[in-house]
Protein backbone atom coordinates (compact mmCIF):
# COMPACT_ATOMS: atom_id res chain seq x y z
CA UNK A 1 0.00 0.00 0.00
CA UNK A 2 2.81 2.53 0.78
CA UNK A 3 4.75 1.56 -2.30
CA UNK A 4 1.43 2.47 -4.09
CA UNK A 5 1.41 5.43 -2.66
CA UNK A 6 4.74 6.65 -3.63
CA UNK A 7 4.40 5.18 -7.17
CA UNK A 8 1.31 7.38 -7.58
CA UNK A 9 2.80 10.68 -6.09
CA UNK A 10 5.69 10.09 -8.46
CA UNK A 11 3.81 9.99 -11.14
CA UNK A 12 1.94 12.94 -10.36
CA UNK A 13 5.39 15.22 -9.67
CA UNK A 14 6.62 13.62 -12.50
CA UNK A 15 3.81 14.85 -14.70
CA UNK A 16 3.67 18.74 -13.31
CA UNK A 17 7.42 18.39 -14.47
CA UNK A 18 6.80 17.82 -17.99
CA UNK A 19 4.59 20.81 -18.05
CA UNK A 20 6.18 23.00 -16.44
CA UNK A 21 9.70 22.63 -18.52
CA UNK A 22 8.33 23.98 -21.66
CA UNK A 23 7.71 27.47 -20.03
CA UNK A 24 10.78 27.90 -19.07
CA UNK A 25 12.14 27.25 -21.48
CA UNK A 26 9.94 29.76 -23.75
CA UNK A 27 11.78 32.63 -21.56
CA UNK A 28 12.02 35.73 -24.02
CA UNK A 29 15.74 36.88 -24.31
CA UNK A 30 16.08 40.60 -25.05
CA UNK A 31 19.42 42.02 -26.81
CA UNK A 32 21.19 45.31 -27.98
CA UNK A 33 22.30 43.72 -31.55
CA UNK A 34 19.63 44.44 -34.43
CA UNK A 35 19.65 40.91 -36.49
CA UNK A 36 21.16 41.60 -40.02
CA UNK A 37 18.93 41.37 -43.14
CA UNK A 38 17.17 38.30 -43.77
CA UNK A 39 18.83 35.93 -46.43
CA UNK A 40 17.43 35.21 -49.58
CA UNK A 41 15.53 31.73 -49.69
CA UNK A 42 14.55 29.63 -53.05
CA UNK A 43 11.91 26.79 -52.84
CA UNK A 44 9.69 25.18 -55.16
CA UNK A 45 6.09 24.91 -54.65
CA UNK A 46 5.46 21.83 -52.87
CA UNK A 47 1.93 20.32 -53.21
CA UNK A 48 0.69 19.76 -49.24
CA UNK A 49 3.67 21.71 -47.91
CA UNK A 50 4.18 25.29 -46.50
CA UNK A 51 7.27 26.96 -46.66
CA UNK A 52 8.72 27.77 -42.98
CA UNK A 53 11.24 30.89 -43.99
CA UNK A 54 14.98 30.60 -42.17
CA UNK A 55 15.69 33.39 -39.79
CA UNK A 56 18.51 34.71 -37.90
CA UNK A 57 18.95 33.10 -34.20
CA UNK A 58 20.69 34.45 -31.54
CA UNK A 59 23.04 31.95 -29.80
CA UNK A 60 26.61 32.11 -27.69
CA UNK A 61 26.03 35.98 -28.03
CA UNK A 62 25.92 36.32 -31.99
CA UNK A 63 23.18 35.96 -34.50
CA UNK A 64 23.53 32.85 -36.60
CA UNK A 65 21.13 31.35 -39.50
CA UNK A 66 18.21 29.24 -39.44
CA UNK A 67 17.89 27.87 -42.30
CA UNK A 68 14.01 27.56 -44.04
CA UNK A 69 12.24 24.16 -44.16
CA UNK A 70 8.81 22.48 -45.47
CA UNK A 71 6.22 21.70 -42.91
CA UNK A 72 3.56 19.50 -43.91
CA UNK A 73 -0.09 21.66 -44.18
CA UNK A 74 -2.86 21.99 -42.07
CA UNK A 75 -6.44 22.25 -43.22
CA UNK A 76 -7.83 25.82 -41.54
CA UNK A 77 -3.85 27.14 -40.30
CA UNK A 78 -1.78 29.32 -41.33
CA UNK A 79 1.57 29.18 -40.52
CA UNK A 80 2.91 32.16 -39.19
CA UNK A 81 6.77 32.65 -39.19
CA UNK A 82 9.53 33.62 -36.62
CA UNK A 83 10.69 37.50 -36.22
CA UNK A 84 12.18 39.94 -34.34
CA UNK A 85 10.42 42.40 -33.07
CA UNK A 86 12.09 45.64 -31.77
CA UNK A 87 10.41 47.35 -28.36
CA UNK A 88 10.76 51.05 -27.04
CA UNK A 89 14.19 50.27 -25.19
CA UNK A 90 15.59 49.60 -28.52
CA UNK A 91 15.75 46.21 -27.48
CA UNK A 92 15.23 43.05 -29.60
CA UNK A 93 13.14 39.86 -29.00
CA UNK A 94 12.38 36.64 -31.00
CA UNK A 95 9.25 36.35 -31.16
CA UNK A 96 8.28 32.60 -32.39
CA UNK A 97 6.04 31.52 -35.07
CA UNK A 98 3.67 28.90 -35.17
CA UNK A 99 0.31 27.69 -36.65
CA UNK A 100 -2.71 30.08 -36.16
CA UNK A 101 -5.52 29.08 -36.46
CA UNK A 102 -7.46 30.41 -39.89
CA UNK A 103 -10.97 28.90 -40.56
CA UNK A 104 -12.00 30.51 -43.31
CA UNK A 105 -8.88 30.38 -44.82
CA UNK A 106 -8.64 33.91 -45.88
CA UNK A 107 -4.98 33.92 -44.40
CA UNK A 108 -6.05 35.88 -41.54
CA UNK A 109 -5.58 34.28 -38.04
CA UNK A 110 -8.89 33.77 -36.09
CA UNK A 111 -7.76 36.05 -33.44
CA UNK A 112 -7.28 39.16 -35.18
CA UNK A 113 -10.56 38.08 -37.74
CA UNK A 114 -13.36 39.67 -37.15
CA UNK A 115 -15.44 37.43 -39.13
CA UNK A 116 -13.78 34.16 -38.79
CA UNK A 117 -15.71 31.90 -40.42
CA UNK A 118 -16.90 33.89 -43.67
CA UNK A 119 -14.78 32.74 -46.36
CA UNK A 120 -15.66 35.51 -49.20
CA UNK A 121 -14.15 37.87 -46.60
CA UNK A 122 -10.74 39.35 -47.72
Amino acid sequence: MFNRKILLASAMAASLVSFTLPAAAAASVYIDVAPPAPRIEHFDARAGYVVVPGYWGWEHGKHHWVEGHYVAERKGYRYEHDRWVQHDNNKWTMQRGGWGRDSDGDGVPDRQDNHPNNPNRQ
